[in-house]
């Protein structure tokens, strides 16, 4: 019987230091929203872009190379999410796809809005040629919520 007591009070001391010092694990965002690529990242980072404004382009696409630059490609997990009129950065033809495809070369994730391209589909007929690198996701505001409930900061360059 006093085995039983004693057994039980180590299991509430196990779950009351459990909650009081977190796993590693729960600091860290959870499966899905971090960069595969990227085990050992340490930060976290969701640049948003809504606007198509070749000034805040460069802005978004200089804040992550920076980032980059001062943590280190392997150190920080970056992902620019794009919607509405701020797709057009991922657009084939944006003068600024040599620095995206450089980005995405140092692991840097760029994803499109899937409701923005629908909706562009739906009003031109014809679906916007989009870089081969963004991956679509099926909105871009979900994409922002899950990646800062899982860890990410949002920041809006």
């Amino acid at each position: 019987m006093l085995s039983r007591y004693f057994l039980a009070g180590l299991l509430v001391a196990a779950v009351g230091a459990a909650a009081a010092f977190p796993a590693a694990s729960q600091t860290r965002p959870a499966s899905g929203a971090s960069s595969e690529d990227k085990p050992f990242a340490e930060h976290f980072l969701a640049l948003q872009l809504s606007d198509s404004d070749a000034r805040k382009e460069r802005l978004v696409l200089s804040v992550a190379s920076n980032i980059l630059k001062f943590y280190g490609p392997d150190k920080v997990a970056i992902e620019v999410v794009t919607f509405g009129p701020g797709i057009d950065l991922l657009r084939t033809g944006n003068e600024h796809r040599q620095l995206v495809d450089s980005l995405v070369s140092q692991g840097v994730r760029f994803s499109v809005c899937g409701n923005t391209l629908d909706t562009i589909e739906r009003d031109t007929g014809k679906r916007p040629d989009i870089n081969p690198h963004a991956r679509e996701v099926e909105a871009g505001v979900a994409q922002l919520l899950k990646l800062t409930e899982n860890g990410y900061t949002l920041v809006r360059p």
